[in-house]
C-alpha cells in the first residue's frame, strides 16, 4: 500500500502544494522579471541600465538563476503530484496546467509585437502557430518569446518521468530513475549527440534530480543514498553552470562571480530541502498560495512590460516606470489566472479525461467484438481450449475455462481453436499499474 505523505505535506496549501514552495516559486519569477527589466534592458531603456539602477542592476544580474530554482522546485512538485496516478492522469494533469495560459500568452505576445515597438523580434505567423504546440525548440523554430526555452526543458522532464509513472511510481523506481538520469547525463555531455542532448538535457537535469530526491526524503525519510543523489546533483550543477555564467554576464554587461552563483544554487537546494523536511516553521499564509498561482502566467507574459518601458522611458522617472511596469505585469498575471486558467484548466481536464475514457471504451468494444466474432456459430462453449501441449483434458470447452481455473480461451479470427499457454488468472496486469492490489497486512515497504 502506498504510504501517505507526512501530515504537514499532505494538508498544506491547495491540492497538497506547500505554501512555502509557492512563495519560493514567486520569488524565482520575480528574479527573472528583474533580470529582463533591469539587467538586460539596455535596448528597452535606451541606455545602460547599470547607470539608471546601479545597485539594483548588480542584484538583478543574477536574476536568471530564478530558472534554476524553478527546476529544483519542479522536480519536487512533479514527483509529489505524480504519486499514485496513472499515466493518463499524469498527462491530463500536466497538459491542463501548462497549455491554457500558454496559448493565450503566445497569441497576445504575437499580436502585441506586431502592434507596438519592442526590443524583441517580431515572429512570423507560421512560427507563432507552431509555438502553440510548445514544440518549437524540438524542431528548431523561432520562439515567440525568448523565455519559452524553459518549457521544452520541462516537457522533456515530464516525458522522462512519465516512464516511471507508466510502470507505477514507487520509491525504488524513482531512485533508479534519478541514478540512471544522472549517469546518462554525464555520458551525454561527451557523446555530443544533439538528439540525446535534446531529450536528456544534461545541463539542467541535476536540478530536477535534486528536487526529486528531496521529495523522496520528505516522503520516506533521510538516508545516505538520497543525500548522495542531492549532493552529486548540486556539485554537477555548480560545475556545469560555468559557461552560462559567462553568457549571462555578457547579456547583463558585467562580469559575474562564480562563488556568488555557486552559493545561490546551494541555497536553492537547501531551501527546498528545508521546506520539504520541515526544518522551517510551517507557513500557511493564503497570500503565498495566491502568489504561487500567479507565477506561471507572470513568467509567460512579463516581457510584454518592455513595451511600455520603450514608450515612456523619455517622459517618466526610471524608478517610477520600473515600479509601475512591474506592478502592471502582476495585474496581467492575475487576469490570466482568474479569467483563463481558472475556467479553462478544469474544462480542458474534463475534455481530456473524456477523450481517454472514449479511447478505453472503444478499445474494450473492439476486444469484445473480436471475441464474439472468434467464437463462431457454435458460441463460446464450442471452442476447445488447451493451455499447454501437456493439457490432460484438451477437449474442454471455453465455458469450462474461466477465472476460477486460471485458463483463458484462445481462438483465431476464423473461429478455430488455437493452442496457447496462459498464466494463472490473477487479474494481471491491472488497468492502473500504479494501483496494484496489496496483500493483506502489507506495510509501508510495499511502496518500496
Amino acid at each position: 500500500m502506498v504510504s501517505p505523505p507526512p501530515t504537514y505535506l499532505a494538508n498544506d496549501g491547495q491540492k497538497g502544494r506547500l505554501a512555502s514552495l509557492d512563495g519560493l516559486r514567486f520569488v524565482a519569477a520575480l528574479m527573472v522579471v528583474l533580470f529582463h527589466f533591469v539587467a538586460t534592458g539596455r535596448d528597452a531603456w535606451g541606455e545602460a541600465p547599470d547607470a539608471l539602477f546601479p545597485v539594483l542592476h548588480l542584484i538583478a544580474s543574477y536574476g536568471w538563476l530564478g530558472v534554476e530554482l524553478f527546476f529544483v522546485i519542479s522536480g519536487f512538485v512533479i514527483c509529489m503530484s505524480a504519486w499514485g496516478r496513472s499515466l493518463g492522469e499524469f498527462f491530463v494533469s500536466r497538459a491542463s496546467r501548462l497549455y491554457p495560459a500558454y496559448w493565450l500568452a503566445v497569441i497576445v505576445t504575437t499580436v502585441a509585437l506586431r502592434l507596438f515597438e519592442s526590443p524583441e523580434p517580431v515572429p512570423t505567423i507560421r512560427a507563432a502557430l507552431l509555438n502553440l504546440t510548445m514544440l518549437q525548440d524540438a524542431v528548431r523554430a523561432p520562439r515567440v518569446d525568448s523565455v519559452y526555452w524553459t518549457l521544452w526543458i520541462e516537457l522533456c522532464f515530464y516525458l522522462l518521468f512519465a516512464l516511471v509513472v507508466w510502470r507505477g511510481v514507487t520509491y525504488r523506481r524513482v531512485v533508479t530513475f534519478c541514478l540512471l538520469w544522472t549517469v546518462a547525463s554525464v555520458f551525454a555531455l561527451y557523446a555530443d549527440n544533439p538528439v540525446v542532448n535534446l531529450f536528456l538535457n544534461p545541463r539542467y537535469s541535476s536540478y530536477f534530480i535534486g528536487g526529486v530526491a528531496i521529495y523522496l526524503m520528505t516522503r520516506f525519510g533521510q538516508n545516505l543514498l538520497l543525500w548522495g543523489i542531492v549532493g552529486v546533483s548540486l556539485l554537477r550543477a555548480q560545475y556545469d553552470i560555468t559557461e552560462q555564467i559567462t553568457a549571462m554576464g555578457g547579456f547583463a554587461g558585467r562580469e559575474l562571480s562564480w562563488p556568488v552563483v555557486a552559493a545561490l544554487i546551494t541555497a536553492f537546494f537547501l531551501l527546498v530541502a528545508a521546506i520539504g523536511l520541515g526544518w522551517l516553521p510551517t507557513v500557511r499564509w493564503r497570500w503565498l498560495t495566491f502568489a504561487g498561482a500567479l507565477t506561471y502566467p507572470l513568467y509567460l507574459t512579463h516581457k510584454l512590460g518592455l513595451m511600455p518601458i520603450v514608450a515612456w522611458r523619455d517622459s517618466v522617472d526610471p524608478w517610477l516606470l520600473l515600479g509601475a511596469v512591474t506592478a502592471g505585469t502582476l495585474v496581467v498575471a492575475w487576469l490570466v489566472h482568474r479569467f483563463v486558467e481558472r475556467p479553462l484548466m478544469p474544462l480542458l481536464r474534463r475534455l481530456l479525461k473524456k477523450s481517454f475514457a472514449d479511447l478505453r471504451a472503444a478499445a474494450g468494444a473492439g476486444s469484445a467484438a473480436a471475441a464474439a466474432a472468434g467464437a463462431g456459430p457454435g458460441g463460446a462453449a464450442s471452442a476447445p481450449v488447451r493451455t499447454s501441449p501437456a493439457d490432460p483434458n484438451p477437449g474442454r470447452t471455453a465455458a469450462a475455462a474461466g477465472p476460477g481455473t486460471g485458463e483463458r480461451p484462445v481462438v483465431t479470427v476464423s473461429g478455430r481453436p488455437a493452442v496457447a499457454r496462459t498464466m494463472p488468472d490473477q487479474g494481471w496486469p491491472p488497468r492502473d499499474r500504479a494501483q496494484r492490489p496489496a496483500a493483506a497486512g502489507a506495510d509501508r515497504r510495499r511502496d518500496l
